[in-house]
């Protein structure tokens, strides 16, 4: 199991700060959020400027921003950002997706699509479009959202086949998981009817892991490892962290993601971040 860190807020400088210190202290993945706005007290920064940051000043450390919602951005733009900031990491990218934040002020405030169905399909198209604009080939794409004229990208991402991507999946849910299949890495998250989030459990990973390894091979995505991700959050001392992240280790999780939502001090984000990620 891998363990990255969700870095919650704070000015650009203490974001990079956070991301350095992640790196000396164990940790193999760094993310920040890329959301367009919260509220007038929480200070932000834009995702993909801070990656490039990030990139140039480790040396080892995986980075993403988790997550970008493709649905509301230019994917074509999405594809040159990405190779941008996989050639200044010398291939230490992942690309984590979804549908985004309802709640992001580029829906509420910004006058985007906000229906879901839509944004689904927004999220489909511009995968396809990233993926085939970095295969470095001349490209086309005409969708019922997007329509692009041959088009090619030079250079190609650092890492081949491609950039991992990570996509959110709704357990349960036919579609959301079947998008899933054809990328590299499962953002697990469970939905009550009600919308929601359920605890995902042990046992939960469980299941997941034995449909993707099931259906992944029906749809031929064998491309590259596939990665499960969960977020959680575990106590500064790793051994006890490693009590709480070991059960899903053994049930198929691939990446510990520490999360700290809600918490605004710069020193308790550092404090734990110096702590080092779980041991077990």
């Amino acid at each position: 199991m891998r363990f990255g860190f969700i870095i919650p807020g704070g000015s650009s400088q203490q974001i990079l700060k956070l991301a350095i210190e992640a790196e000396k202290a164990g940790w193999d993945g760094v993310f920040y959020y890329e959301d367009i706005y919260t509220d007038k007290r929480t200070e932000m920064s834009a995702a993909w400027p801070i990656m490039g940051a990030i990139a140039v000043s480790t040396k080892r450390i995986r980075l993403g921003s988790l997550l970008t919602a493709i649905g509301r951005r230019r994917p074509w733009e999405v594809a040159r950002e990405s190779v941008t900031v996989d050639r200044l990491s010398n291939g230490r990218l992942i690309l984590p997706t979804g549908l985004g934040w309802e709640g992001d002020g580029a829906y509420t405030k910004a006058g985007m699509e906000s229906n879901r169905r839509i944004r689904a399909e927004l999220l489909d198209e511009g995968l396809e479009i990233i993926d085939g604009l970095w295969s470095g080939r001349p490209f086309r794409y005409d969708g019922k959202h997007n329509h692009l004229k041959t088009m090619t990208f030079v250079p190609r991402p650092v890492q081949k086949p491609r950039i991992p991507i990570w996509v959110v999946g709704a357990w349960g849910r036919p579609k959301s998981m079947a998008r899933v299949l054809k990328y590299d890495g499962l953002i697990a998250v469970i939905k009550k009817p009600d919308g929601s989030h359920e605890e995902v459990t042990p046992e939960k990973v469980r299941e997941m892991k034995e449909f993707v390894s099931r259906n992944r091979k029906i749809l031929g995505n064998r491309r590259r490892e596939f990665d499960i991700i969960i977020d959680g959050i575990t106590p500064t001392g790793q051994r006890k962290a490693g009590e709480i992240v070991a059960p899903f280790a053994e049930a198929g999780a691939t990446w510990w993601t520490e999360v700290m939502w809600g918490t605004k001090s710069y020193k308790k984000v550092l404090e734990r971040i110096s702590a080092g990620p779980p041991k077990f």
